[in-house]
């Protein structure tokens, strides 16, 4: 086993173990360690509040000397979130030339779960939302709240 399976094996089981508030987080495929789904519950108080997000992360083969990809597979309306079938995230720790080695997958989920408390409109992949959610935070989180209960009220 080389030292970047040993390191990423080491992180699942404390994910697992021990996972972020709100976050359940298990392997896609048993055989591959380098596909991991998260569930991630909408924080309490948040305009997300009683949605369960689906999130990929996809561990690169040279983990942790480049990023992991941590994309939403659950549409959600959020400015810091790509509102297509891909749902990137613009979070600046897994951005390549901001990543260093030592950083672990618990904070970067810990991160895109403060990402739905407190969403970022000044870096935001989602102009438009981002836009709305500054000028019209009433229509902001009523058009989060229906998407949320239309997309993510399953488990």
């Amino acid at each position: 086993m080389s030292n970047n399976q040993k390191r990423i094996g080491k992180e699942f089981q404390e994910c697992t173990q021990t996972p972020p508030k709100g976050c359940t987080v298990k392997l896609v495929d048993e055989s591959n360690l380098l596909k991991w789904e998260i569930i991630m519950d909408g924080p309490e108080g948040s305009i997300y509040e009683g949605g369960h997000f689906k999130l990929l992360l996809t561990l690169p083969n040279d983990y942790p000397f480049k990023p992991p990809v941590l994309n939403f597979q659950t549409k959600v309306y959020h400015p810091n979130i790509t509102n297509d079938e891909k749902g990137s995230m613009c979070l600046g720790m897994l951005r390549a030339d901001e990543w260093k080695p030592p950083n672990k997958i618990i904070n970067v989920l810990k991160m895109a779960r403060g990402l739905l408390e407190a969403p970022n409109p000044d870096d935001a992949v989602e102009t438009s939302i981002a836009e709305q959610y500054k000028n019209d935070r009433k229509g902001f989180e009523k058009t989060a709240k229906d998407w949320t209960k239309k997309y993510a009220s399953g488990k």
